[in-house]
């Protein structure tokens, strides 16, 4: 017999698992404390509120994205594999079990009211990880143009993230690493 998640982490499964089917404004707290089956003081005492268990959930599934990024880079067989490999861990992230529609973080912040800091913090974060490794990963590829090559490819990981709207998640993922690819065969 397996022990249950405590009553933190029920919560945490539940925010994400509701927030990626129905969005963060279009699911109500009372269907994160059933689904968590808690009260909603168990809420307020981890959290403070709704948003705090928003920014909670992103900030672990943002450890969790990373942890998987860093494994497809490391997996990876050469400079240009390890620049390619953030699709080969947004392949591994989508079948991980890991509920999502497309990307959490943008889902996020476009659900969000424009006031509301902590989806935008929680999309600056995500952004800033994206950012700074692909520049890291470009640095061999394009030497003193890493920036500029980085800052394409976030635009094409992006769009590869928000065709997962239009179409299926792995579909647009390999679209996505496609286009990358002939960017990388362009750029030199």
């Amino acid at each position: 017999m397996t022990a249950q998640p405590g009553a933190r982490q029920r919560l945490l499964d539940a925010a994400e698992e509701l927030f990626a089917a129905g969005g963060f404004a279009g699911t109500p707290v009372d269907a994160v404390l059933a689904r968590a089956g808690v009260a909603p003081a168990t809420l307020y005492a981890h959290f403070g509120s709704k948003t705090g268990l928003q920014a909670a959930a992103l900030a672990a599934r943002l450890r969790r994205w990373d942890d998987a990024w860093a494994a497809a880079v490391a997996a990876a067989p050469d400079d240009r594999g390890r620049l390619l490999a953030v699709f080969d861990a947004l392949e591994a992230f989508r079948t991980s079990g890991t509920p999502s529609r497309w990307c959490a973080f943008l889902d996020a912040a476009a659900g969000s009211p424009a006031d509301d800091g902590t989806a935008a913090a929680a999309l600056d974060q995500d952004t800033a990880l994206l950012r700074g490794r692909l520049r890291e990963l470009a640095a061999p590829v394009a030497g003193d143009r890493a920036a500029e090559l980085a800052e394409h490819l976030l635009v094409v990981v992006s769009g590869a993230l928000a065709m997962a709207l239009r179409t299926d998640r792995a579909t647009a993922t390999a679209q996505g690493r496609a286009t990358a690819a002939a960017l990388l065969d362009g750029w030199r």
